[in-house]
Order: structure tokens, then sequence, then C-alpha cells
């Protein structure tokens, strides 16, 4: 039987690598406070790697360090003492771009793996060849290639392919642009992007309202193809989100989590797929698409004008602990709720109870007519005592 598909998860910083790995993720891919392509992330020093490493391999998962910036000479004074901290700290594998940190590594560091990022843009069969010929151990090919172009680079080269399944994609070629550097003397192949493409320009036009023009792409959802995508052989699923919150990330690798689950275990539904696409359409504030996996992207794969992006507020409440004495649910508030509010918790182990809240409590035993102040300590009745990092929501209607 082949291995089971590997999913991988974003982590910005030490309590969302905690929560993700928690959540289901196979691995995590973190970046240092250097080298990077997401500065403006919290980020790990190497004392936060050595821990996050310590906590991954504890529960039998792997920790990966993005060193994938676009390097000038200015940069590369320091990286070697770099990659060899990092490497005592117990990364099990860098994601590269730059040929020469793939010699370094595999020159000095027999035990780790080096995966190519996707900024490499390699989108060929002849590219990942050559790269394999290097001793590179997965690819991450360029966003822009279809189910079918995947598929051929893995039967011929016979390499590890990881693929992104959901998430913000860039609107220019796997990441390589130059807007940002242009418009705000940030280097977005350097870490600095500011995300132009997102900017609203005015128009000139002889209009009174002057109308707004954006290019960016709508976000990627590849919930309903992960059968295919085990299928055809690819090695690892990866979400993009290092700086987003610690609810988006419990849900979407709680999602996928489950739907990969159910793929193995032939139990797979297309309702079930349909009510996950539910959650993780609450959870993100922008459509979604498939982009280049089943077609050429056109138009309908970007914004143009009329773009909007509303926050939601179904995270209610993050499970902090349990008040055995009392029966009752120890949480940090995040979002306004009320009683008889519908709500369900969803946990790390992938169990959900679904109830109506009758009464909230502050942490003294006051009962409340509402919460509305964002991390108050509060508590409801519960009679189950459910795992620390649970988290409670809007029930999403099925």
């Amino acid at each position: 039987m082949k291995k089971k598909i590997e999913l991988l998860s974003p982590a910005g910083d030490l309590e969302r690598l905690k929560i993700t790995l928690l959540y289901g993720a196979d691995a995590v891919y973190i970046g240092g406070q250097e080298y990077s392509l997401r500065a403006n992330a919290t980020n790990f020093s190497i004392d936060e790697i050595k821990e996050a490493c310590c906590f991954a391999h504890k529960l039998g998962k792997k920790v990966y360090l993005t060193t994938n910036i676009v390097f000038h000479n200015e940069d590369i004074d320091g990286v070697y003492d770099y990659l060899k901290q990092t490497y005592e700290a117990g990364v099990d594998a860098y994601i590269v771009s730059d040929p020469f940190i793939i010699a370094y590594i595999k020159e000095n560091f027999k035990n780790v793996e080096v995966h190519v990022s996707t900024q490499n843009s390699t989108c060929n069969k002849e590219a990942v060849s050559y790269l394999k010929s290097l001793g590179v151990d997965r690819i991450v090919p360029a966003r822009e290639l279809s189910k079918q172009e995947i598929k051929e680079i893995i039967d011929e080269c016979q390499i590890d392919i990881e693929v992104f399944i959901h998430g913000a994609m860039c609107t220019f070629y796997s990441g390589r642009c130059a807007l940002s550097n242009y418009l705000t003397n940030r280097d977005s192949n350097r870490g600095g992007c500011s995300q132009v493409c997102r900017f609203a320009f005015d128009i000139n036009t002889n209009q009174e309202e002057q109308e707004k023009f954006t290019m960016a792409t709508k976000d990627l959802n590849m919930a309903n193809h992960i059968k295919e995508m085990i299928d055809i052989g690819i090695r690892s699923l990866k979400v993009e989100g290092r700086m987003r919150s610690l609810y988006y990330l419990a849900t979407v690798i709680s999602s996928y989590r489950k739907i990969i689950d159910r793929c193995y275990d032939n139990t797979l539904t297309k309702d079930f797929v349909k009510q996950e696409e539910k959650i993780l359409g609450r959870v993100a504030n922008r459509e979604t698409s498939t982009h280049y996996f089943n077609k050429q992207a056109d138009e309908t794969d970007q914004y143009y004008t009329g773009r909007q992006e509303l926050s939601n507020q179904d995270y209610l409440a993050l499970v902090t602990g349990y008040d055995k004495e009392n029966k009752m649910l120890v949480l940090s508030e995040r979002n306004y709720f009320e009683p008889n509010t519908e709500v369900e918790i969803f946990t790390p182990s992938g169990k959900t109870f679904d109830f109506i809240i009758e009464e909230i409590y502050d942490e003294n035993l006051n009962i409340l007519e509402k919460a509305c102040h964002p991390e108050e300590i509060l508590k409801i009745k519960f009679e189950e005592e459910i795992e620390q990092y649970s988290m409670m929501r809007i029930k999403v209607k099925e």
C-alpha cells in the first residue's frame, strides 16, 4: 500500500504550530527570522525552532524550514552559519529556491531533505529531472501546472511532488512579482511583499464616481479534488497561510484531515465534502477557485472590480479548561454571543459537539446577559470534559 499522503500546514509562530499539528497536520512549514518569504510573520528564533521540532517529533510529525528568498549578494553573508544552527535545531527539511543552497545542504547535512519551492517556477519534467540529479528530495512545482502535467512529472520522474490545496494565491507567476518593489520599495522575492495586487486602483474615467480596479486572484480551494490528487500520486498537500489566525488554521486543517482520512477508508461522500466546503467557505472571506488544476485559468479565477472582503464572527471562543466541580467549560471569548445561540465545538481529535447555549457565566459564576468582551474568561454548562484547544463557533447549517 502506498504511503498516506501528507497534509502540510503553515505556522507563523509557535502557538500556530502547536494548534495545527494537534488538529491533524502531518508536518508544518515555518520561517526563521531570516531568509524566508514571509518577513511580516512573527517567525521563529533558533530557540523556538528547537522547541517546535521537539514538539513535532514527539507527535511523530515533521518541521520544514523555508529558506526560499531570491538571494542577492548581500543576503549570502551569514546564511551558512544560519543553516548550521537550524540543522542542529532539528529541522527535517529545507524549502529552497536558490541552487547554491541545494548544493550546500546536500554536501553538509546528510540526513535532512531538500524541497524545491514553488518560487523556483518548476514547470516541466526536464527541470524536475535535473533537480533530482542534484539530490533534491521533493519538488513544489509552479502553481500554474494542470493535473495532467503534474501526473506526467510524477510518472516519469519518480520524485515526491507537493502541491497547494487551499489559501491565497499570488496573482503573478508562482510568486515572482516586482510590483511590490516598484510601488512600495519592498522586495516581494526577499520576503517583503506588500500585496499590491490586492490594492484598489483608481480608473481614470469621466464618470463622477470613480471605479476601482483590482487584479487579485481568488483563493484556492481543492476540497472536492483530494481523491484525484491522491490517485495521481501527489505526495504532499499544502495549505497556504503562515499569517492566518489560529481559528482559520484549525478549521482548514481539520476539514482537510477529515476529507483525506475518508478517502483512505472509503467513506468519503459528495454530501460530506459539500458540508466541509460550507465550513471552509465560512472561515475565509474571499471567493475560491481551482485555478489551473482542471483548466487554463481565466477571468473567472480573478477579481477585477467590486470585490469585497468581510470578516465573519463565527469563531466565538477558545476552550481553555474544564471546571469539574460545576461541570462547566472554561472559555476565552473571541466574538459576541448570547444565550440561545446554536453553536458547535470542534476538537483537535476531530470530534464535534452541537448544542444551544443556555446560560453564560463569568469566571466568578455570575450570570451574564451576553458575552461582549473579547478574551474575557467565561463559563458555560457542559456535561463532558473536552480537549484543550477545542474551539466554539456558530453552527454551520447543513
